[in-house]
């Protein structure tokens, strides 16, 4: 895909909307992905292509709420181990298959997380200072991360949602945490996922590259904004960013 000034400066302001939006929720792809598709790319290489920015992303925002003591290590090496293994299995499958066949499954994700968080919100935002629960004694929240893994390595737009359903609604993090981990559970996916597209040459480097920048600025905004937000305005913005990734998905 060639770049021009225009599409530059669209990739830069459109990755920086995505940054923030993925720090704070999840479903940022549901911009970047459109975006890369409607400049000419073909689908598996955005999918592919936009994965650089996330890999960048998830690195500038896990130091950023590290660095602010909010990034949880305690149950970490059990956590990424079922995200990695659906990852792999993810990755592979997305390097060749489409990825609209998984449609259907991010409209049902995203519609259950807003059904969720307007019914019954305890449920995946915890109140302050509920006690998180070790992932060796919560056997079923091995099943949501390693689907989290299998669907982030598959297509990223939307795997967020499904991590902090594990994290946040299984494990009982507080959706700050929650968000921290969430990056670090990206990371681990989009590493093996990346791997994978690179030696299939299937990423676009200059337009990936480019968004990138935007997905710094975005990553580096957002983890200011979550660390000094409300947790009820973080769970309204949950909410509702979970409803406008159902619409982009529907019409995308």
């Amino acid at each position: 895909m060639e770049l021009n000034i225009t599409y530059i400066v669209v990739l830069i302001i459109i990755g920086s909307f995505a940054g923030v939006i993925n720090i704070l929720a999840g479903g940022g792809s549901n911009l970047t992905l459109p975006t890369l598709m409607i400049m000419g790319m073909p689908p598996e290489v955005a999918n592919a292509s936009n994965r650089v920015g996330i890999f960048i992303q998830s690195l500038v925002g896990m130091r950023g709420f590290n660095k602010h003591g909010m990034l949880d290590t305690t149950d970490l090496p059990h956590i990424l181990i079922p995200t990695l293994i659906g990852g792999v299995l993810g990755g592979l499958l997305a390097s060749f298959a489409p990825p609209a066949i998984l449609k259907p499954l991010l409209l049902g994700v995203m519609l259950s997380m807003a059904l969720l968080i307007l019914i019954r919100p305890t449920v995946i935002a915890p109140e302050p200072g509920t006690p998180f629960e070790r992932l060796r004694d919560t056997p079923r929240a091995w099943v949501g991360l390693g689907l989290a893994g299998l669907y982030g390595g598959f297509v990223q737009a939307g795997a967020g949602f499904v991590l902090l359903a594990a994290l946040a609604g299984t494990l009982r993090y507080d959706l700050i945490r929650a968000n921290a981990l969430k990056l670090v559970c990206t990371l681990a996916f989009t590493i093996v996922a990346l791997a994978i597209f690179i030696a299939r040459d299937q990423v676009d480097w200059l337009p990936a590259l480019v968004l990138t920048v935007g997905y710094i600025i975005g990553a580096q905004l957002g983890v200011k904004i979550a660390i000094r937000v409300r947790p009820e305005t973080l769970k309204w913005f949950l909410f509702i960013m979970t409803l406008v990734a159902c619409v982009a998905a529907l019409v995308f």
